[in-house]
Parts: C-alpha cells; sequence; structure tokens
C-alpha cells in the first residue's frame, strides 16, 4: 500500500499543470540543498578544531551549552516553513484503505523529510571527529542517538503544534528573551541545559529520556492524526461568524476604495493575512544585525543599504509578492466582472504604500545608532515606494500560486511561487540599492550614495502612470494562465 501511495504522488507530480515549473524548482532546491549540505559537513568538521584552537575550549561541553538555541530554533524553522504532508486524503477514506495505513505513510514521510536529515551532514562529522580525536565511545554514540530523538521530537512537536496561531512571535520571543538576558549576564538558560546534554555523554542511562520523549510523541501524534482522519471532524471546513465591517470612510476614493475595504477585511479575518502583518514587524527589528556593528561581515555600506531596504520592505516583500494571489479563492468571479485592472492594483499599491510609509515611522528608533542611519531605513522606504512597488506587482503577474487563507504557514513566500521571470524580475529590489550606495559612497561620500537610491525612487513614482499601464497590459495578458493556474490543486 505505501507502494501505491508513493506512485499516486509521482502521478500528481508529472501530472500537474505546473509540472515544467515545478520540476525547475526541484532542481533549484536540489542545488541549495547539495550547498546547505555541503555547509553543514565543513562545520560539522572544522568546528570541533575552531572551537578548541581558536577558543581553546572543549568542543564536546562548547557544543552542549550552545545547542538549546539550534534546536530551538530548528523548531521555530520548522513552525514557519516545514509542511505537514498533504495527500489527496477525502477521496482515500471512502476506499478499502485502513487509517492507520494513511497516517503511518504521512508520518513517515515527515521522518524522512529534509528537514530531519540535513542536521545529519553536521553531527555525524562531528561525532566521527569525537571518536577520532579519542573521546568515550560508547558516551559519544549515545550521545548522538540522544540528539537525533530530540531532532523527531521537534519534527512531532511541529505536526501537534501545525496551525496555532503566534507560536512563531512566541518562540521568537522566547529565543530573544533568553539570549538578551544572557548576553547581559541577567540569566543563562545554558547553565541548567547544558547539565542534561552533558549527561547524555557521561551518564549512561541518560540516553533513555530522549528516545522516550521521541517514541511518546509518535504514539501521541499518530493518535492525534487517527483521531482527526474523518471527513466531519479534522478534514472538515471551518466555518466562522461572519461580521459585516463597512469602512464607510474610504467610499471617498471610489473604485479604489471598494479594494481597499475588501483587502482590509482579509487581513482582519484571515490566518495568512495575520502572520503577515506580523512578519512585517518583525522585518523592523531585522536592521539591529546590521547597524549594532555586532557583525562584522554586516559592517560595510552594501549591507547597510540592503539593511534600509529590509526594515520599510516587511509588508510590500510578504504581502506584494502574492497579488493577485489573495484574491485566488475569488479571482474567477472577479475576472467576470466589469473591474478596470488599474483600479485593482492601485489599490494594492496604496496598500503597500500606507504599510512601508507606518514602518518607516515605527523605525525612528534607529536614530540611536545615528541620523545617517534613519536616512538610510527613509532613503530604502522612498526606494520602496517609488520602484520596488511596482516590481512585486509586475511579479505577481507571473505568480500563479493559490493562497490558502486559513493557513498561516508560507508568510515567507510558497516554493510554488519560485519562476524565472519572477527571480529575475525580483533581483534588482535588493542589488540595484546596494549598487547605486555602494557607487555613491566610492565617487564622492554616502550621502551621494543616499541620494542616488531616493532619484531611482522618485523617478518611480514620477512615471507611475506609465508603469500602470504597463503592468495592466501584462495581467491581461496572463488573465487566462492565472485562472487555469488557480483551477489547480497539486
Amino acid at each position: 500500500m505505501i507502494g501505491k501511495f508513493l506512485y499516486l504522488e509521482w502521478k500528481s507530480f508529472t501530472r500537474s499543470a505546473s509540472f515544467a515549473t515545478n520540476l525547475a524548482l526541484k532542481i533549484f532546491m536540489g542545488f541549495m540543498a547539495l550547498y546547505m549540505i555541503t555547509v553543514f559537513l565543513l562545520a560539522g568538521i572544522a568546528g570541533f578544531y575552531v572551537v578548541r584552537e581558536e577558543l581553546g575550549l572543549d568542543p564536546l561541553k562548547f557544543l552542549n551549552k550552545m545547542i538549546i538555541y539550534y534546536f530551538i530554533i530548528d523548531l521555530i524553522i520548522r513552525l514557519l516553513l516545514q509542511k505537514i504532508p498533504v495527500m489527496n486524503i477525502r477521496p482515500m477514506l471512502v476506499l478499502p484503505i485502513k487509517r492507520p495505513v494513511i497516517v503511518n505513510f504521512a508520518l513517515g514521510k515527515t521522518m524522512l523529510s529534509f528537514f530531519n536529515l540535513i542536521h545529519a551532514f553536521l553531527f555525524v562529522p562531528f561525532t566521527v571527529v569525537l571518536l577520532r580525536e579519542g573521546y568515550d565511545v560508547s558516551g559519544v554514540l549515545l550521545w548522538h542517538l540522544s540528539v537525533i530523538c530530540l531532532f523527531y521530537c521537534n519534527n512531532f512537536l511541529n505536526i501537534l503544534l501545525n496551525n496555532k496561531d503566534n507560536l512563531f512571535v512566541i518562540f521568537l520571543t522566547v529565543v530573544a528573551a533568553l539570549g538578551a538576558s544572557q548576553y547581559y549576564g541577567l540569566f543563562d538558560v545554558t547553565a541548567y541545559t547544558s547539565v542534561f546534554f552533558s549527561g547524555l555523554y557521561t551518564t549512561v542511562w541518560m540516553f533513555v529520556i530522549p528516545l522516550a520523549a521521541a517514541v511518546g510523541l509518535y504514539i501521541v501524534t499518530h493518535k492525534y492524526l487517527l483521531r482527526n482522519l474523518y471527513l466531519d471532524a479534522g478534514l472538515a471546513a471551518k466555518h466562522a461568524v461572519a461580521k459585516t465591517e463597512q469602512f464607510d470612510w474610504l467610499n471617498q476614493f471610489g473604485t479604489i476604495g471598494t479594494f481597499l475595504k475588501n483587502d482590509i477585511r482579509m487581513i482582519k479575518r484571515n490566518k495568512r493575512s495575520k502572520t503577515t502583518v506580523v512578519m512585517s514587524v518583525v522585518f523592523l527589528f531585522y536592521g539591529l544585525l546590521f547597524f549594532s556593528g555586532g557583525i562584522e561581515a554586516y559592517d560595510n555600506p552594501a549591507m547597510h543599504m540592503f539593511a534600509g531596504i529590509f526594515v520599510t520592505g516587511g509588508f510590500l516583500f510578504t504581502f506584494g509578492q502574492f497579488v493577485p494571489s489573495w484574491d485566488s479563492a475569488c479571482y474567477p468571479l472577479m475576472m467576470t466582472q466589469n473591474i478596470p485592472y488599474k483600479g485593482y492594483l492601485s489599490a494594492k499599491w496604496w496598500l503597500i504604500v500606507i504599510a512601508t510609509a507606518i514602518s518607516t515611522i515605527l523605525a525612528s528608533f534607529y536614530v540611536y545608532f545615528g541620523w545617517h542611519v534613519y536616512q538610510m531605513i527613509v532613503v530604502g522606504a522612498i526606494y520602496n515606494i517609488g520602484f520596488n512597488s511596482h516590481l512585486v506587482l509586475l511579479g505577481g503577474a507571473y505568480t500563479k500560486t493559490p493562497v490558502d487563507l486559513t493557513s498561516s504557514r508560507g508568510a515567507f513566500g510558497d516554493k510554488k511561487a519560485f519562476n524565472v521571470k519572477t527571480m529575475l524580475i525580483s533581483l534588482p529590489k535588493l542589488l540595484l540599492p546596494m549598487l547605486l550606495y555602494v557607487i555613491g559612497t566610492k565617487i564622492y561620500n554616502p550621502n551621494l550614495g543616499l541620494l542616488l537610491v531616493a532619484a531611482v525612487g522618485m523617478l518611480g513614482f514620477a512615471f507611475r502612470n506609465k508603469v500602470f499601464t504597463l503592468i495592466e497590459k501584462i495581467y491581461k495578458a496572463e488573465k487566462y494562465a492565472t485562472l487555469d493556474a488557480y483551477k489547480q490543486k497539486n
């Protein structure tokens, strides 16, 4: 039966209307996977000697002290990116297939996920180096087994916590709070967790704890999925009480006001759009990595401008890249109405502009790092409004990926949204302002670099009508391909 499931998934992949795009994506993802595997291998092998020779510390003790952050960040990444393997379950339930078989196949897919296998390329080489350097064989092997079990605990927790609102922000806040409290000497959580992880190496019986936790979570997850594998239970569509919100003050803007009202309602009522707003707030603090000077690789003009674009571009990048996919559920109906494309796109543009302006005001705390830093953020906002806003709308014409508004997953994007055209359109969003700023800095001074970036943004704003006319033509040309893509389920 498992073989039949694999056969059906292969047919689903090859018969999809987006097969060519998915194939190109798989090849691209394969190269990215090879790059990550190489990085993890080098870290697993060289990390031991770097810690011992450069820091003068015991590598295993050092890793046992910091590994708690590794596990928490791994869980955060899973909650954000790892998707639960979803087959076409509803047709399966009317066939003579035992439900435990379906559940076992779904859990088996998660256990063989790249999110689990990638860690082996870090910890297997590190374990081999430990054995080569004379560490106790039984202790190292039991420690390695315990680490693997803990990663699978994260795997099952990701399933149990799937689609729980605000978990990403909660875990991210916990990591930030623990890291800050340790940095400023208020509370060091590693002083307690390192005792447990060191015990996995020094105490023989302690490996039973993570092993029992992994087995227990597997059983709980299996029962959880089995309990919800009914058409009238876990697979049933959820219905909420409808609330009427008029937003009459937007009526003065005509057609654009009507679209703005619909967008505001969508953002307030759906998980995916709410997650987008939350992620926009997280983007505000991204610049702290660059402007604080704590990371030497980020302390240069190009990376500073990169941060300046990102700080105010959170909503633009997370929301704008999925225009018109936000309306994929009702897009076929919209296309039967006498709706001008320009009004529809203008409403999205104004929503992006308003969000970018609000982000610029909220980012005023960067004045602490100097007026020039905040000037970079303001210039980044001008560039985002005048130039990048047009690019994301243009890219939306080629991003034919329906959005599930009831799911909070994929706030950063969706792998099915990848194609060569959107990738090429996306390059100037960040590379062009970085290049302009560096050129201006080298020719004269940083102020000239800011002027060049702001000038491109102002030019984009000045030619907005002509750009919108061009984008409108592209949307009309892609109209039927978009409608066909929104009908696809795979």
